[in-house]
């Protein structure tokens, strides 16, 4: 069934795919995937990674690993394809522990044709976990990238060592773009956590007004793990993120999840609601271009062999461990994906 699943959606991507060339258009998808806790097996010193090891309470091995490759290669073949027969160009990930399992999930079978780059720098999280940028040459070609240390402090004043923010510019086909990847801390802790996050939008919006200080019509998507929904104050109070492409000022950015949000659809679920954590938020320079690529939908891959199939969590994202056993699972989040089009 899985397997009929999976030539079913790839028959209506071609489909839609035909009737959408049609109008000439070139298209281009840009989106963002939390791999949930790709770890290697090896014991690494100062990271806490104790249990994703053989030796660990999760028992974890090469064949988990290996396993668990395979099936986020699989869905990352299958991103975008909707719109478009190359697939996903760009997406910005989260929850890995190193370069070295990048290089692994981009060396996959399923991944190799779409010859896939890094950008990757390691992060001062506690637990060893980073953000990353996978990209196709032939759709973009980086001119910097950097990390971003979020200088974020708790209620005491002492310094929260999260995930840092990655920053890379490029160029799109002609258009010069910029992306800032997140993984914005957790709620850990209920609402005293809040703050951290907005914290994080805040140098974000820095980020971000800085860059249009300089060209007031440029292209910059902020993407991440938010652990927020679209309507919490850290994306419409500090990012300034709004549901409406209509009468979006300058120092704003449009973020079409908050439709989905509001229809009820999550990207990760707990405790019987669901969660609109994943998100990719656009400046307004992807609204108004008249030459180049400008927005035109967005999706939530949320295909039903990537979710549990029974039980009280039927329909959740089929995660990798349930407790300490092995799940044969994906990821505990859907990914998410802009596309974007250009006339010929």
């Amino acid at each position: 069934m899985k397997l009929q699943a999976v030539f079913l959606f790839l028959f209506i991507s071609l489909m839609s795919f035909s009737a959408f060339c049609q109008d000439q258009y070139k298209i281009v998808n840009i989106g963002f995937y939390n791999l949930e806790n790709l770890f290697d097996t090896l014991d690494t010193p100062g990271k806490l990674d104790e249990e994703f090891t053989p030796k660990g309470t999760k028992l974890y091995n090469t064949a988990m690993y290996t396993d668990k490759l395979t099936r986020l290669s699989t869905v990352i073949s299958m991103l975008g394809k909707d719109v478009s027969p190359d697939g996903i160009a760009m997406l910005g990930v989260a929850e890995v522990e190193n370069r070295k399992v990048l290089e692994d999930l981009v060396a996959q079978p399923l991944l190799k044709d779409m010859d896939l780059h890094i950008i990757h720098y390691e992060s001062e999280d506690f637990r060893g976990i980073d953000v990353g940028l996978l990209y196709q040459p032939k759709y973009f070609t980086p001119i910097s990238s950097k990390p971003i240390n979020l200088p974020i402090y708790n209620s005491e004043g002492e310094k929260i060592y999260t995930r840092q923010t990655l920053y890379a510019a490029g160029i799109m086909d002609g258009d010069t773009i910029h992306i800032l990847v997140n993984h914005w801390p957790s709620r850990r802790g209920g609402s005293a956590s809040e703050p951290l996050r907005m914290q994080g939008a805040a140098i974000c919006k820095s980020v971000k007004d800085s860059i249009l200080a300089v060209n007031p019509g440029a292209k910059v998507i902020v993407m991440g793990d938010l652990n927020d929904d679209p309507t919490d104050k850290s994306l419409v109070k500090s990012l300034k993120a709004k549901g409406s492409k209509k009468d979006l000022n300058a120092d704003e950015m449009y973020n079409p999840y908050v439709d989905f949000y509001k229809k009820g659809i999550g990207t990760t679920a707990y405790q019987d609601a669901w969660s609109l954590f994943d998100q990719v938020i656009v400046s307004p320079g992807w609204i108004s271009d008249t030459t180049g690529y400008n927005y035109y939908k967005a999706r939530v891959f949320n295909e039903k062999f990537i979710t549990e199939k029974s039980g009280k969590y039927k329909g959740y994202p089929q995660r990798t461990f349930s407790g300490d056993s092995y799940n044969f699972g994906y990821s505990d989040h859907f990914p998410v994906y802009l596309s974007f089009v250009k006339k010929l």
